[in-house]
């Protein structure tokens, strides 16, 4: 059985999913995939999902706080991967980029061995199901535009300006 609980942030509505372990969603609750990535981790993990709380959504949700606060730049809460190989070399390759720091869709294909992947690049951060902590707003198009942000780009931008500080 996993849990869910809503929360609010400086940014808007969030919605945590977890086991007493480890996240499986960190989302705004405006987010336009929300209710395919709810479908896809049920039928993933073959679990209902009630509301309520886990260690793992009280860990990320005090997290969140101190990161808001300016208090922290990095997560430690567990997280749980339910998508592809490349998915997850992406995701992982976003948690290396620098609080404080972009780099570009190429940039990050080239980091994780495919240079001409900018677009596969591109797919595998949209699907990104850990906003703010799978740091995927710290990626930008190559003349230094912001791109696009599934969680829209006055978060994005204030997000950025925020790990700036």
């Amino acid at each position: 059985m996993l849990k869910s609980s809503l929360f609010t942030t400086p940014l808007g509505e969030m919605i945590a999913i977890s086991d007493e372990k480890a996240l499986f969603l960190l989302q705004f609750t405006d987010h336009k995939g929300l209710e395919s990535d709810i479908e896809r981790i049920k039928k993933k993990t073959g679990s209902e999902i009630i509301s309520g709380g886990t260690a793992a959504i009280d860990s990320i949700q005090q997290e969140l706080e101190l990161y808001f606060a300016g208090k922290t730049k990095a997560f430690k809460t567990a997280l749980r991967l339910l998508c592809t190989p490349f998915q997850t070399s992406v995701w992982k390759e976003l948690q290396r980029i620098p609080h404080g720091e972009t780099r570009s869709y190429g940039e990050l294909a080239k980091a994780i061995g495919n240079p001409t992947g900018y677009r596969a690049v591109a797919q595998a951060n949209g699907a990104n199901n850990f906003v703010i902590i799978v740091p995927c707003h710290r990626v930008i198009n190559a003349d230094g535009k912001l791109g696009g942000y599934s969680s829209g780009l006055q978060r994005k931008e204030w997000l950025l300006a925020h790990e700036k500080k």
